[in-house]
């Protein structure tokens, strides 16, 4: 329940009456800490001293990666399909926590190198059947990488005619921390072997593959847009999640990243579009090598230290209940004049 409106100075502006609002609330000044950011970050997007979350959404992107023939995983090609399975039938990390927190949960094939069987609940948006080889050539044309992009944001405009207002993803594709690493290393100029991780459980003999092996094809390619740069080295969710990024952006959205995979689609959609970091906000630091680069880069200020790496948005559906407790406590406090509590920092506070 709201607690009426807030008494505001009338020469405020409204960053200043926000800012009032979280100050006056019955608690020390910046006592709330990171709760604080958030609860200003959301009401200023929202334009409102009230904001509110509406039917919190998280879409999960899969596709295959033709890199996968390299070895540069410790999984095989064939657990992507197995994982999207997982998915379906709700036993994966993504599903128990989004149950958990009242998250929708939609599951998406953007490429995977598998004919699913219909009725499973599996969004069909295959825009091939997965990338080609880096090693040999760029992963997408940058006609396939658009089209990719364009189906993300035709999925995020659906859920914003549907009511929401706060949408995060997810991933999951064999490989994929590959084309990641070779994003950040593109886009951010991060030396290549800060960039490249274990993955999905490399041991160090095959770090040091996957590194080589990315370090090659680093060298092979110099596009020059941030399109051509995302077709040469990325993957079909990863653009798809940069579509979706831009289009949440565009309809003023809350949008929020996840760990190392899907943060690469927000890079991208960053050197595209740089004011999306006024609608984000970044779930988590991922245990991946490269995430923090990734967060530095872009000015993330990350949510939760949990030394996660498994991705599919599990971070999203960890953060969201933190989120909403920002908005909790800016919306239902009482204030110190209304609970009749003596404000001793009140002299820190703008006068009418």
């Amino acid at each position: 329940m709201n607690r009426g409106r807030p008494i505001i100075q009338k020469n405020m502006n409204f960053e200043q009456a926000l800012q009032h609002k979280i100050d006056s609330r019955t608690k020390p000044i910046g006592s709330l800490g990171k709760l604080e950011d958030i609860a200003f970050k959301i009401g200023t997007v929202q334009r409102s001293l009230t904001p509110e979350l509406h039917k919190p959404t998280i879409l999960v992107f899969a596709a295959d990666h033709g890199i996968a023939d390299e070895g540069v995983s410790a999984s095989p090609k064939e657990v992507t399909y197995q994982m999207v399975m997982n998915f379906v039938h709700g036993g994966a990390g993504i599903n128990v926590f989004s149950r958990q927190h009242g998250i929708a949960l939609k599951v998406i094939d953007a490429g995977v190198d598998y004919d699913f069987p219909e009725g499973l609940g599996i969004i069909n948006a295959k825009i091939a059947r997965g990338t080609h080889n880096m090693l040999h050539e760029p992963a997408m044309s940058t006609e396939t990488c658009r089209k990719a992009m364009d189906k993300g944001a035709e999925f995020v405009r659906k859920e914003h005619e549907n009511g929401c207002n706060v949408i995060g993803f997810g991933e999951m594709g064999i490989a994929n921390t590959s084309p990641a690493s070779l994003l950040l290393h593109k886009f951010a100029g991060t030396p290549i072997e800060e960039c490249v991780g274990k993955g999905s459980g490399l041991d160090e003999a095959g770090v040091r593959h996957k590194y080589e092996i990315l370090k090659r094809i680093a060298a092979k390619y110099t596009p020059v847009t941030p399109l051509e740069t995302l077709a040469t080295f990325g993957g079909l969710e990863i653009a798809m999640m940069c579509g979706a990024v831009l289009e949440a952006k565009r309809l003023n959205m809350i949008i929020l990243a996840d760990g190392f995979i899907a943060t690469s689609a927000f890079l991208a959609a960053y050197e595209m579009q740089p004011d999306i970091l006024d609608n984000t906000l970044f779930s988590h630091s991922s245990d991946e090598r490269g995430h923090k680069q990734m967060l530095d880069y872009l000015h993330g200020d990350p949510i939760l230290h949990l030394n996660l790496r498994l991705g599919e948005g599990t971070g999203v559906a960890l953060a969201y209940p933190i989120i909403r407790s920002a908005l909790i406590f800016l919306n239902e406090m009482s204030s110190f004049e209304e609970a009749a509590v003596y404000d001793m920092e009140k002299k820190n506070r703008p006068q009418a």
